[in-house]
């Protein structure tokens, strides 16, 4: 068994301590500002487009943006860059142009709500239910893996690492509300730049530089050359077939599983609702999709020269690679210790209290994302809907606060589940393909096709879930089929998901009845005026502060990553 325990000093500690004196001295001065439920959950609708922009992509930058895919680019290589070229900045894009002039123009509080006010409370129920599931299962990776940084930095069990880390987020959210989380994750985003950075420049010089990097990817006789170009990525994708590889990241990955992500996932719409005008809200997200495209070459690099530059995780690569998968087990190592395994070899001290800052800050974004959208979803979309209705605001603002630490709690125990997957990422496909996937064909359809009936409404978002759970048992427990590794049945599962769905509600709306056209504005788009999805000032808005401009710069500058990394 290897150790991973990282050789911190003195001044290590002391810059990890005054980063989390600084993250609780945030929540605390934010607390001024939470006077009511909206201040609480949406921070009162009162941040500019910057401030939520930066706090949308860092609530993203959690557990899977950093351990999970510097896991996956140490273990496919560059083909990892999809989940950020391909499956994540055109969805983005079209959450800002298209999709959140409808959640902000409606006022809805929660993107549960808009599906309660677009087919009703069958579809709203189970949508709020799976939504507040998958937050407490993906709130568990990012605990997780705070506890694992505890033990590497302290040596302290995971339990204590888990209790505490999930008692130092529950403070600043408690105390603060989304209004903390936000500007927490602002300053986190900086801080995981700063900690990220040197890792790779410094990772770069110990394997000659970039051209250093490709010969050793090249060399290392384990499908190397395969890893250093983006497509077809048989590899990542688990089909061997190049022509269904790319199909399955384009449709799977680019279509589905991202859209179904970036445009109905209220952890990330929640920070674009809390923007003060409707184009602050629509900016959010192309705001964001700037950094992402840049976050692979700071996240997915040191991966892969971990891949090559540790000697353990090198040979629990080839022996993974050979299917030898007991040897494997033995090393006590998995490719989500990739990061944590450079950081040891190659950072001196000083920095290495700087990128363990900059880890914890983006455990603690995501956890704290997800605990602020579940407790928002379980006060408005649950406890206010179907258990008390009109109690007084503070009523809800105290629920609020409960569901908080109830989520926290329940993060520890699903922290659990998520240790025991070798690549996080897998882990979180698959949960991403459960229940986004479906959701995002259900609002695909019904903002588009005012026909679509409340029935179909519940019907396709549940046959699309119990599709894709199908799907996964049939290959994992039923043996029934099997894909070459990678991530192509977690592509596989979203694609059944967003098909059945789709086949499901476009059958069942012949059969049952629409709502009428007039409860329908605002909530599908030919039965919504034009003024009421723009800022009518917008016009005279300088470019780089319109929403379309600036995503067709974002997308022509995507286009051009994909092309030059083919």
């Amino acid at each position: 068994m290897v150790s991973v325990r990282l050789d911190a000093q003195w001044i290590d500690y002391l810059i990890v301590a005054l980063y989390f004196a600084f993250v609780l001295g945030v929540g605390w001065w934010a607390k001024r500002g939470v006077s009511n439920s909206i201040e609480f959950f949406l921070s009162g609708r009162s941040l500019p487009a910057w401030v939520t922009g930066l706090a949308f992509i860092s609530a993203n930058l959690g557990a899977v943006e950093i351990m999970g895919m510097s896991a996956t680019g140490a273990q496919y290589g560059l083909p990892t860059m999809h989940y950020f070229w391909i499956g994540a900045v055109p969805a983005m894009l079209f959450l800002g142009v298209v999709m959140m002039p409808f959640y902000y123009g409606s006022k809805v509080r929660s993107v549960p709500e808009f599906m309660r006010m677009r087919f009703g409370t069958g579809a709203h129920l189970v949508n709020a239910i799976s939504f507040a599931v998958a937050q407490l299962l993906i709130a568990g990776v990012n605990l997780s893996l705070l506890a694992t940084i505890v033990n590497r930095l302290l040596g302290w069990p995971m339990w204590v690492g888990l209790v505490l880390a999930a008692a130092f987020v529950l403070f600043y959210i408690t105390v603060g509300g989304l209004s903390a989380a936000i500007y927490n994750e602002v300053l986190q985003f900086f801080v995981i730049v700063a900690a990220l950075l040197p890792l790779t420049l410094i990772g770069l010089h110990r394997v000659g530089g970039w051209s250093g990097l490709k010969e050793r990817v090249a060399g290392d006789g384990m499908l190397g050359a395969e890893q250093l170009s983006t497509w077809p990525g048989e590899q990542l994708s688990g089909f061997a077939n190049p022509v269904l590889s790319v199909v399955g990241i384009v449709f799977g990955l680019g279509f589905v599983l991202s859209f179904g992500y970036w445009t109905t996932n209220f952890v990330e719409v929640q920070r674009a609702m809390a923007s003060k005008s409707i184009t602050a809200a629509r900016m959010t997200p192309i705001i964001g999709a700037f950094p992402k495209m840049f976050v692979p070459f700071i996240v997915i690099i040191p991966g892969m020269i971990a891949a090559v530059l540790v000697n353990e995780l090198a040979e629990f690569k080839r022996l993974d690679v050979a299917g030898d998968a007991a040897a494997a087990d033995a090393t006590g190592i998995t490719y989500n210790d990739a990061l944590l395994l450079l950081m040891r070899d190659v950072l001196p001290n000083g920095l290495l209290g700087l990128a363990i800052a900059g880890l914890l800050a983006a455990f603690m974004a995501g956890m704290a994302a997800n605990i602020s959208a579940f407790n928002t979803v379980v006060s408005y979309d649950l406890w206010q809907q179907y258990v008390k209705k009109d109690e007084a605001d503070a009523h809800y603002m105290k629920v609020g606060r409960v569901a908080t630490a109830a989520a926290c709690v329940i993060a520890i125990f699903t922290a659990l589940i998520a240790a025991s997957f070798s690549n996080l990422m897998d882990y979180l496909q698959t949960l991403f393909g459960f229940f986004n996937a479906p959701l995002f064909a259900t609002f695909i359809l019904g903002m588009f096709w005012k026909r679509m009936t409340p029935t179909a409404g519940w019907a396709g978002l549940v046959s699309g879930t119990v599709a894709a759970v199908s799907v996964w048992s049939a290959s994992e427990f039923g043996g029934l089929f099997t894909l070459g590794g990678g991530q192509g049945l977690a592509f596989l599962s979203a694609s059944v998901a967003f098909v059945v769905d789709i086949v499901v509600s476009v059958v069942v709306t012949q059969f049952t009845a629409p709502k009428p056209v007039h409860e329908l504005k605002g909530l599908v788009y030919s039965e919504t005026p034009k003024t009421q999805l723009l800022d009518p000032d917008e016009k005279s808005l300088a470019f780089y502060r319109r929403p379309v401009p600036m995503a067709l710069i974002a997308l022509v500058m995507v286009i051009a990553l994909n092309i030059a990394f083919a």
